[in-house]
C-alpha cells in the first residue's frame, strides 16, 4: 500500500499566478530537498510527519470540500521529489477519475512527463538568483515542446538582478523556439516577517513595462490579506 507523507490539505483561494481568485483544495506533501533561501515554507523541508493512505487523503479532500469545488492543487514541500512521484501519479489519476481538475505546482527542477501527462494545469517555477536555485533551460524548453497551452513560468523577484535574469532566460528560450506562447508571472517577493513591500511591487511593474511588458506582474493575494506567515490561506 502506498504510503503518502503529508503535511496538511486545507481548502483556500488561489492566492497567485493566472489562477488567482480560484477556490481549490490544496494537498501539501511534506519534504523539499531543494533550499531556496527565500522559501515561505521551510516546515514543509524534511521528510518526516504522518503517512496517510490513499483513501485518507481522498477523504481529506472531501472533508475540505473537494466534491463542491472539483479542483485541486498539488504543492509542498516538493511534490515531485522522486520519494513522492509515485504517490502524487496514483493520486492525480484517481482525482482525474472522479472528475476533477487538477493543477501542480512544481519547483522547475524536473519534469515527470508520467505525471505532467495527466495533468489539467501545471505551474512551473523559474528560480531568480534570489532563491540561490538555478533552473536549467532544457527544463523549460521541454515543457515548452511537450505541453502548449497548459503551464504557466512563474518568478519570484525580489532584485533587479532576479528580474534581469528572468529576462536573460526569457531571451534564451526566444532563441529556441519561434514564439513563446505561454504566461509567464513575476510575483514581487513578501518574505517572512515582512511588511508588504511597496517599493519592490512598484519597481518589479516598472522594470517590466520598460523591459518591452515581456511578462505579467501578479502579487501574492494571499499575503495581502492574510500576511506573510499565515499558514493555510
Amino acid at each position: 500500500m502506498k504510503s503518502f507523507l503529508i503535511n496538511s490539505i486545507y481548502p483556500a483561494t488561489e492566492g497567485e499566478g493566472v489562477h488567482i481568485g480560484t477556490p481549490q483544495v490544496f494537498v501539501r506533501f511534506q519534504g523539499c530537498a531543494i533550499g531556496c533561501l527565500n522559501c515561505d515554507s521551510k516546515d514543509t523541508w524534511d521528510f518526516t510527519g504522518r503517512n496517510w493512505t490513499l483513501e485518507e487523503v481522498l477523504t481529506g479532500i472531501e472533508d475540505a470540500g473537494g466534491e463542491r469545488m472539483k479542483r485541486v492543487s498539488i504543492t509542498g514541500g516538493d511534490p515531485l521529489h522522486p520519494s513522492h512521484t509515485d504517490q502524487v501519479l496514483s493520486l492525480v489519476e484517481t482525482l482525474k477519475e472522479r472528475g476533477y481538475f487538477v493543477n501542480i505546482e512544481a519547483a522547475g527542477t524536473r519534469v515527470v512527463d508520467e505525471i505532467f501527462n495527466k495533468l489539467d494545469f501545471i505551474s512551473f517555477d523559474f528560480k531568480t538568483p534570489s532563491t540561490g536555485v538555478k533552473t536549467r533551460v532544457q527544463a523549460l524548453n521541454k515543457l515548452i515542446q511537450n505541453y502548449p497551452g497548459k503551464f504557466q513560468i512563474k518568478a519570484v523577484v525580489e532584485t533587479e538582478e532576479d528580474y534581469r535574469a528572468t529576462v536573460d532566460m526569457y531571451n534564451e528560450l526566444l532563441s529556441m523556439n519561434s514564439s513563446l506562447n505561454f504566461p509567464w508571472c513575476l510575483t514581487p517577493s513578501y518574505n517572512l516577517n515582512e511588511e508588504f513591500p511597496l517599493e519592490r511591487f512598484r519597481n518589479v511593474i516598472k522594470w517590466n513595462e520598460e523591459g518591452g511588458s515581456l511578462f505579467r506582474v501578479i502579487g501574492q493575494q494571499h499575503k495581502w490579506l492574510f500576511g506573510p506567515d499565515e499558514k493555510q490561506v
